[in-house]
């Protein structure tokens, strides 16, 4: 059965990863854009699901209000930090923002390393080397050494030629677990689209649930489904918008 056939928007709920999932990567994090008709698919999926839809991203969830703007969905931000459980919540912060000096400190630790883009998130600080991937390593080490320092209850968390330095206590999963509680989401069997390691606490979660893994690019053992880019993922969700209008 053709996968647009399975995810029925009267059964499922739908979580998806936003970059390098719903949108392609960019050199720089503000240099993306979210194509019209993704905007009117995700609008289409979000109104045929009762509102059993979230954006679960690294960005913050102001970030997404502006990239997916004038839409408006349920979101987590900065993987579990934030959480609004639907378009017209509030957003609920489920960890302190980093301390100033630990702050200051990674920013010029990022100025330091050769093509670093220090992306300050409140409460975590994302160190992308988009634009000099042969520096991963070396920042890997200082990061690691950092944490060792500190000693804060900090943690790293790689994902696609990033490192975000964030507090232990949340992660996408935990996100995934908050919005399968409310009465929107209960019921419904869970679906999770997602591209990177960040995205593994929720496949994890929603294996847990029974739901169904959507792997972005990587073959990965708990997938039940794999799709080589964001392009497909895209072309996927206009073919269940294209069956919901014939239904």
């Amino acid at each position: 059965m053709p996968l647009q056939d399975v995810l029925d928007p009267r059964r499922c709920a739908f979580f998806f990863d936003v970059d390098g999932t719903l949108i392609d990567i960019a050199i720089h994090p503000d240099a993306v854009t979210v194509p019209q008709p993704l905007l009117d698919d995700l609008r289409i999926l979000d109104r045929e699901t009762g509102g059993a839809l979230a954006l679960v991203s690294g960005r913050s969830v102001a970030s997404l209000d502006s990239l997916f703007s004038p839409q408006r969905f349920a979101a987590s931000g900065v993987h579990g930090a934030e959480v609004r459980l639907s378009s017209d919540a509030e957003v609920e912060l489920h960890s302190p923002a980093l301390s100033e000096s630990v702050r200051a400190a990674l920013a010029d630790l990022g100025r330091d390393l050769d093509g670093v883009l220090v992306e300050d998130k409140g409460t975590s600080v994302a160190l992308h080397y988009r634009m000099n991937p042969a520096i991963g390593p070396q920042l890997h080490a200082a990061l690691a050494a950092f944490v060792d320092r500190v000693n804060d209850g900090l943690a790293i968390l790689p994902g696609r030629l990033v490192f975000e330095m964030k507090h232990q206590s949340h992660d996408k999963g935990s996100a995934v677990r908050q919005f399968m509680a409310t009465r929107a989401f209960a019921g419904r069997r869970p679906v999770f689209m997602g591209d990177d390691v960040t995205d593994e606490a929720a496949f994890a979660v929603i294996a847990e649930m029974g739901g169904l893994v959507i792997s972005v690019g990587r073959d990965l053992p708990v997938a039940d489904a794999v799709l080589p880019e964001a392009a497909d993922v895209r072309a996927l969700l206009s073919a269940i918008a294209a069956n919901t209008r014939r239904d």
